[in-house]
């Protein structure tokens, strides 16, 4: 795909997930989303609307902020001749969120090339991978683990 054409789709993505009820009502905001969709940036705040019993960042609110993105980003990376899904995902809470908090994803080569040969006769793959959600300062309040499920779409299996 052009790279123009990833930019754009890349900020209506970005602008799309902004104004998605569940996230506009969590205070979820995706700060960037890169061209080529290997790198993203999420915040949420913290505001009456997430905030837990104790004043804190309710934990159904930092997994939310964390829960599509890196399937997004293997389906832009690999194209339409994939399946994608979550599998399994699991948190950490390390330690409360007071504040706003943070999140970037990236992939890179060498996961999107594992995956690629590791589907390649159509076998399936499970890369797992992780995000840590950080506050303002840096300090670390969860660890979310993601396992994804890829494959070759039948049709494709077929042909190979």
């Amino acid at each position: 795909m052009p790279v123009k054409r990833m930019a754009r789709k890349a900020r209506l993505l970005r602008w799309a997930m902004n104004i998605y009820p569940p996230y506009l009502g969590a205070g979820v905001w995706v700060r960037q989303i890169s061209a080529d969709f290997r790198r993203v940036q999420v915040k949420m705040g913290l505001g009456w609307y997430n905030r837990n019993y104790v004043g804190t960042q309710f934990g159904g609110s930092l997994y939310s902020m964390t829960d599509p993105f890196f399937m997004l980003m293997l389906m832009e990376n690999l194209g339409r001749d994939y399946i994608v899904w979550d599998k399994a995902a699991s948190i950490d809470f390390i330690a409360p969120g007071k504040g706003p908090v943070y999140a970037e994803f990236t992939i890179d080569d060498g996961l999107l090339s594992s995956i690629r040969a590791q589907t390649a006769g159509g076998d399936k793959s499970l890369p797992e991978l992780q995000v840590e959600v950080r506050d303002g300062a840096g300090t670390l309040v969860a660890r979310v683990h993601k396992t994804l499920y890829v494959r070759l779409k039948p049709r494709v299996r077929q042909a190979a």
